[in-house]
């Protein structure tokens, strides 16, 4: 039985009816605010742990990715699950099965986060060893990581509550929780390393407990958002009953997204890794520089989350075209986004690098990655906006081709560049190589109607829309 539109939550409304452009750009704006934000949190903990030595900062390098696969998954791909679970029940007027959803994701959480906890206590020294960690280098990144990994349950818990309420267009509250964390984390950061009169300082195991704190209180937060009036689910405990339908609903976007996002953060580990045989400086140099790229995942994220809603609301109401429209509207928007801040990074990239080190061979490994693939920043952003889109409309196959061949580009090109004795260069040639590939592969198979049945490149939009018609 189909509500009628008067029925609808002007939230949900407002994906189905409203104009694109201006509500992508007033929906994304808070999300951008609050992805800078939490972006932010990196950058102040990477600013304050490079005070103590290149050893530290050279430790963090090697953790770094490892967070940002955390955080990705919990928030990109998990979040997006969610996100478009939520959604999509919501455009298909099941507010009932939105609600319910809301514990499913939870649990999911809470599972994630122990088994990454469990993971990296009993496998970082392995991990951080192969990646080219060693001497003082691997023992600050395995004191750093045993601190964070010990309360991940937090970090995957706060990203789900996030995803949880951009799923129903809520992208204000979010972000004033995150912003008011990174207010919190400035001065809570560079206290808990360094000490301040009787409360003495923990070193680089201060910025992990930093971190945890802030994700500790931002999840207080967001549950509390929850139980209120103004929230627009209402996720009674007394009507828990947990289905594997609905598990099923986030895990088949959300599985299938880790996927990509576990080969992103591959392709960054084996740089990582590649970029270690170049001595603890140059891990440290190109550690700060691809930061940048990191930074780029939530800027992107802040426009792609809104996007996950549109998308999915507009695919649960049966609205394709609009849905199909929003999405090359955000891959303009992230291009434009993306490549604006590469061509600044690679016109200026002292700037950048001297926040966090002024080590002579650490700022020239960072300065010639940020030349050679910072002006290709902007197929990064195409392709990741359109996986944000794809989780959506729940067709997650080509955005995970696209990150497998930017894995093999990057892992295979990078080996080869060291074989053939090409030297940094050939390593972040075949990296930003592997950024073209990803934004083309995704753009390419969603131009050829892969969200509507096999890939056919139609030549016009009418060929596109009847193959809509007809799915």
């Amino acid at each position: 039985m189909t509500a009628s539109a008067a029925d609808l939550d002007p939230r949900t409304r407002r994906l189905l009816e409203a104009p694109i452009v201006p509500t992508l750009l007033k929906l994304a704006a808070p999300n951008v605010l609050v992805m800078v934000a939490q972006a932010s949190v990196g950058l102040i903990e990477t600013y304050f742990v490079g005070k103590l030595g290149t050893d530290a900062l050279a430790g963090m390098a090697l953790v770094f990715p490892i967070v940002m696969l955390m955080q990705m998954t919990s928030s990109g791909a998990m979040g997006g699950g969610i996100s478009s679970a939520i959604a999509r029940a919501l455009g298909a007027r099941r507010r009932a099965d939105a609600d319910s959803l809301v514990w499913h994701a939870i649990v999911i959480a809470l599972g994630f986060g122990v088994l990454f906890s469990l993971a990296l206590l009993f496998g970082g020294r392995w991990l951080y060893g192969i990646m080219g960690g060693s001497g003082p280098a691997l023992e600050a990144a395995l004191t750093y990581s045993n601190w964070v990994f010990s309360g991940a349950v937090l970090v995957w818990l706060f990203n789900s509550l996030s995803a949880i309420l951009r799923g129903t267009g809520n992208m204000a509250v979010p972000a004033n929780v995150t912003v008011v964390g990174v207010v919190f984390l400035i001065p809570a950061s560079p206290l808990l390393i360094f000490g301040w009169g009787p409360l003495p300082g923990m070193g680089i195991a201060g910025g992990a407990m930093a971190l945890l704190l802030y994700y500790l209180l931002g999840s207080i937060a967001l549950i509390v958002y929850l139980r209120s009036p103004r929230s627009l689910l209402k996720p009674a405990l007394a009507a828990l009953k947990l289905r594997w339908p609905f598990f099923r609903d986030i895990l088949r976007v959300g599985l299938v997204g880790t996927v990509s996002t576990v080969a992103t953060n591959l392709s960054i580990g084996i740089a990582t890794a590649l970029t270690g045989h170049f001595g603890p400086e140059a891990l440290a140099g190109y550690g700060t520089a691809s930061r940048l790229e990191y930074l780029l995942v939530p800027l992107v994220f802040g426009l792609g989350a809104p996007l996950v809603a549109m998308v999915g609301t507009c695919m649960g109401a049966g609205q394709r075209e609009r849905a199909l429209r929003a999405t090359w509207i955000g891959a303009a928007l992230a291009f434009t986004l993306a490549e604006t801040i590469g061509l600044l990074a690679a016109f200026f990239p002292r700037p950048w690098l001297m926040l966090f080190g002024h080590d002579t061979a650490m700022l020239d490994t960072g300065i010639h990655y940020l030349r050679v693939v910072g002006p290709l920043y902007g197929f990064f952003g195409v392709g990741l906006v359109l996986y944000f889109a794809s989780q959506g409309a729940g067709r997650l196959l080509w955005p995970v081709i696209g990150n497998l061949a930017r894995l093999a580009v990057a892992g295979v090109g990078g080996w080869l560049a060291l074989r053939w004795g090409a030297g940094l260069t050939g390593v972040f040639a075949a990296q930003g190589i592997a950024l073209v590939v990803y934004g083309l592969v995704i753009g390419s198979a969603i131009a050829g109607g892969a969200w509507f049945g096999r890939v056919g490149w139609p030549r016009t939009t009418s060929g596109l829309l009847r193959r809509m018609a007809q799915a």
